[in-house]
């Protein structure tokens, strides 16, 4: 199969790569029978239509795409509205109707930001979408662009708290704060799931493989993916400062007092039960994922 993969340098892109070349580097593994093609925004710049126009007219047809592209700046995307619109909505919309076109796959990577953060209990696919701010309002409108454009042979993933060693994120941002300074005060009332991107790479790499998945039409799907359990921003802090025996006192606080443009959900805790079903997914602890990325950023 040939298989584009898009943002080569964010967080999963960059996680599929590196999970792809290792299996390269095995005999007889399913990824040596599909050519994968990654490209960032150089190539395909999700921010003009135009230049997304030209790029699928100038290569040959894939077999499935998988878009791991996204605007992701969560509280820039109060004042920049229209570029996270663009990204996260319209050319996902694009993509849909070209995968149409090309009769491909498409997989299409998504946020637990599409919810409130006001249930009591983990979220599951059919809840009630209701985003809090710009950058989740952008993302579900690009899930349902793609919902409408592409109503068979898609498949959106819900993830949250992503972090790897590629890229910016929440543990390289720690790792760094805490050898530079005595204390750091986190935020200890939102809650949710680490999702390490390597996981998620893996997992994505299984779905594609899976013959099911191949061979059959299937009617577009929304599943969550994160690693399983439920933590806080601090005690996720602590966590990371302890895997990589940081010595750096960590303080909880409050939402309010730590005040930022875009408002954040307090609970998106998710339900994975309905891929790891589907697709025979066995999806690991967060304290065992982050104790691995730890050990690779140490190196």
């Amino acid at each position: 199969m040939r298989i584009l993969v898009t943002g080569k340098n964010g967080q999963l892109g960059g996680s599929i790569h590196k999970v792809v070349s290792a299996s390269s580097a095995e005999i007889n593994t399913n990824q040596n029978l599909n050519e994968f093609v990654f490209v960032g925004r150089e190539e395909l710049d999700l921010n003009s239509e135009t230049n997304i126009t030209s790029y699928f007219n100038d290569n040959d047809k894939f077999d499935i795409i998988i878009n791991c592209a996204a605007y992701t700046a969560v509280d820039k995307a109060e004042k920049e509205q229209e570029l996270a619109n663009q990204v996260n909505h319209l050319a996902v919309k694009q993509l849909a109707k070209i995968a149409n076109k090309q009769q491909a796959k498409l997989m299409h990577i998504s946020t637990d930001y599409v919810f409130d953060g006001e249930s009591d209990k983990p979220y599951v696919e059919t809840d009630k979408t209701s985003p809090i701010n710009a950058y989740g309002k952008t993302k579900l409108a690009g899930e349902k662009a793609l919902q409408e454009a592409m109503p068979d042979n898609a498949i959106i993933i819900r993830t949250s708290w992503v972090y790897s060693e590629f890229g910016n994120n929440f543990v390289k941002t720690m790792l760094r704060l805490g050898k530079e300074r005595d204390e750091l005060n986190i935020v200890s009332d939102q809650i949710g799931s680490p999702t390490y991107a390597t996981d998620l790479a893996e997992a994505i790499l299984a779905i594609i493989n899976n013959k099911d998945y191949q061979n059959e039409e299937n009617p577009t799907e929304i599943y969550h993916y994160s690693n399983e359990g439920e933590i806080s921003w601090y005690d996720f802090t602590k966590e990371i400062f302890k895997l990589a025996r940081v010595d750096c006192k960590v303080n909880p606080i409050n939402t309010e007092q730590y005040p930022t443009p875009a408002k954040r959900p307090k609970n998106t805790f998710m339900n994975k039960d309905k891929i790891s079903h589907r697709f025979d997914l066995d999806i690991l602890d967060w304290r065992k994922s982050l104790d691995s990325c730890v050990a690779i950023l140490k190196e």
